[in-house]
């Protein structure tokens, strides 16, 4: 009896110190402290219902949120306007995520062992695998993220606030991250290749100091692609399907690859943007005006990428994380390695865009602190413009003319729209001090990109941004 007092007494007093601690948390500029930091909130996997219940409960000041990436958050290979989210924000809210490699499995032990996460998506036994559905393309892609009140017309901006290397999980391999570029079939360089044995797939793992004082990757190995077979039997020749894991006795490793060779890093995000209308399903390889594959190695901290929003919602996704690319992608990857990303989502609704610089962005824009970055693809909406085969027909007719036609028609309506110029005045502009590069010879939908600098224009005639 004695004892029941005291536990109550207990549990009573505990009570009140954890209301104590709740207003306290609440209520930190009382105390001096950062007021300005916005509610910090658990890392979350949410479920559809809990996700979206987030539009109920718009907080002050903005949120922030973290998602892991582990199987249940993450798609792999595609972009589907039907996937449950994994989030939902406000405007202006923050969200951090893992950005997993879809080339992990190029080196387990450095790559996959030891973190949770991604051992949980790259699991494959003979009666199990950690994500079920693969495909139709091959990026790991961490989302969907749910944005309130997005709706089709809106264009979402998402700021790239924070890029950074995960580390190795692998207690072995402390402070370091790796990375895989993957010299494959699909690469622009494969049927032109010089010497023996032709044709040849070459994986190279890069090593880089995730403490980020060291600012490049160095070769660290590479090997000839042999046969691998996976857990359902199947044996492939080639790297023809996502997240196969390399059994490493079956290839020989090749030291002192690129010898004193420092590869400058250039964190950069590969694949993300939003679900587009025309398929449930649409695989995550070709890029189009929703954004995806992009991969542009100026999508970087500090840039902002603009969307146009085409389904309730926005359902933003990112992956393919890289640590340095250059422009064409050439010989099929980056150095793809694993990220931690953090955005901001700022909402700019379609009737606030009239009269701006971002009236009729209809295409995924880039802004970085001193360019404007047009993206021009083949096809501006393949989706669209080559019917129901389209996801098959990219991959065969994509060409850079017409993506050259493409992005310099989006950067000259640009022009004379956000700088007040005439066709004459914009093309003559962009012909003397704009920069056209190859994005990527490699996804389908291949593309190019025009680079404007903003320091050309007298601020009082550039139109305002939208106030979102």
């Amino acid at each position: 009896m004695v004892w029941s007092r005291q536990r109550k007494t207990f549990f009573l007093l505990s009570g009140i110190l954890g209301m104590l601690l709740v207003i306290l948390v609440n209520f930190s500029p009382l105390l001096g402290a950062k007021a300005a930091e916005p509610k910090v909130l658990p890392a979350i996997a949410q479920r559809p219902a809990q996700a979206t219940a987030n539009c109920n409960q718009k907080t002050a000041s903005p949120s922030r949120y973290q998602v892991i990436g582990n199987a249940d958050t993450v798609q792999w290979g595609y972009f589907s306007k039907k996937s449950p989210p994994v989030v939902a924000v406000h405007s202006k809210d923050y969200v951090t995520m893992d950005l997993v490699t879809h080339h992990a499995g190029d080196d387990y032990e450095r790559m996959i062992q030891g973190d949770p996460g991604i051992e949980s998506i790259y699991r494959w036994t003979a009666t199990e695998k950690g994500v079920k559905e693969r495909g139709p393309g091959v990026h790991v892609l961490t989302g969907p993220v749910y944005v309130c009140d997005a709706e089709p017309g809106d264009l979402l901006e998402v700021k790239i606030v924070d890029l950074k290397l995960k580390p190795s999980g692998n207690p072995k391999y402390p402070g370091k991250t790796f990375g895989s570029n993957a010299a494959a079939w699909w690469g622009f360089h494969y049927k032109n290749l010089a010497q023996e044995p032709k044709p040849r797939e070459v994986i190279t793992i890069y090593e880089m100091d995730a403490t980020g004082k060291q600012k490049w990757a160095k070769a660290a190995y590479s090997y000839k692609w042999t046969s691998q077979t996976t857990p359902d039997g199947k044996s492939h020749a080639t790297i023809d399907y996502p997240g196969i894991v390399v059994d490493h006795g079956k290839v020989k490793e090749t030291v002192n690859v690129l010898s004193g060779v420092k590869v400058p890093l250039r964190l950069h995000i590969g694949a993300m943007g939003l679900a587009p209308k025309e398929a449930d399903v649409v695989n995550s390889i070709p890029p189009g005006y929703f954004g995806g594959n992009i991969d542009n190695r100026h999508v970087a901290a500090g840039t902002s990428m603009y969307y146009p929003v085409s389904v309730p919602g926005a359902l933003f996704s990112a992956g393919d994380a890289h640590a340095a690319q250059g422009d064409s992608e050439l010989d099929g990857t980056a150095i793809e390695t694993t990220l931690i990303g953090t955005f901001q989502f700022v909402l700019h609704k379609q009737a606030k865009l009239a009269g701006t610089i971002l009236d009729k962005v209809d295409y995924p824009l880039l802004e970085t602190p001193d360019s404007w970055i047009v993206h021009g693809f083949t096809f501006r909406n393949y989706l669209a413009e080559l019917g129901a085969e389209a996801q098959t027909k990219i991959f065969q007719l994509s060409s850079l003319d017409p993506a050259l036609k493409d992005c310099s028609t989006k950067l000259r309506d640009f022009l004379m729209n956000g700088m007040n110029l005439t066709e004459d005045e914009a093309y003559s502009l962009m012909t003397v001090s704009g920069d056209f590069a190859i994005t990527q010879v490699v996804d389908g939908n291949w593309g190019v990109h025009g680079i404007i600098p903003k320091a050309m224009f007298d601020s009082k005639k550039v139109k305002a941004k939208p106030i979102a």
